[in-house]
């Protein structure tokens, strides 16, 4: 699970920097569509081949509509965080932003890593379901930034 905390840190950073540089010539709420797809693309990717190790063309469709599905809640998520943000801090500053959609993310990367491993673990017939309760257990412990 180290790769996968590794990925989500490289994303975060990539998805901050990536909104920063969006929101001084957008809204939040576009900066944030556009970093996350490209950042949820590449995390995607990443994840399935280095941490879950999903090699060639087998079951694509399957990953890709998990990866869909797990980008849209993330959408969500981040979104209706700006939302509230909205209200509760009209006037906030950058740093404020991007702290709030950091912690949305972080909620949104364990709704990701638990749709991708549910799908690729049912794909892959050599892991029983009783081999996921470690990767949980170390996702727990090891997993702080989102991505």
């Amino acid at each position: 699970m180290a790769s996968y905390a590794a990925i989500g840190v490289v994303c975060t950073a990539a998805y901050v920097g990536l909104y920063a540089a969006l929101r001084n010539v957008s809204s939040a709420a576009v900066a944030n569509v556009l970093a996350l797809v490209i950042t949820a693309t590449a995390n995607t990717a990443a994840n399935c081949r280095l941490t879950f190790e999903v090699r060639g063309r087998d079951d694509l469709v399957r990953h890709q509509a998990a990866a869909l599905l797990a980008l849209a809640v993330a959408l969500a998520v981040t979104s209706g965080s700006l939302g509230i943000l909205d209200v509760v801090a009209p006037h906030r500053g950058r740093l404020t932003e991007i702290a709030v959609l950091v912690a949305a993310n972080a909620a949104a990367t364990l709704v990701r890593f638990l749709l991708l491993r549910l799908v690729i673990g049912r794909a892959r017939s050599d892991r029983s379901p009783a081999e996921w309760a470690p990767a949980f257990a170390a996702l727990s412990t090891s997993e702080g930034a989102g991505g």
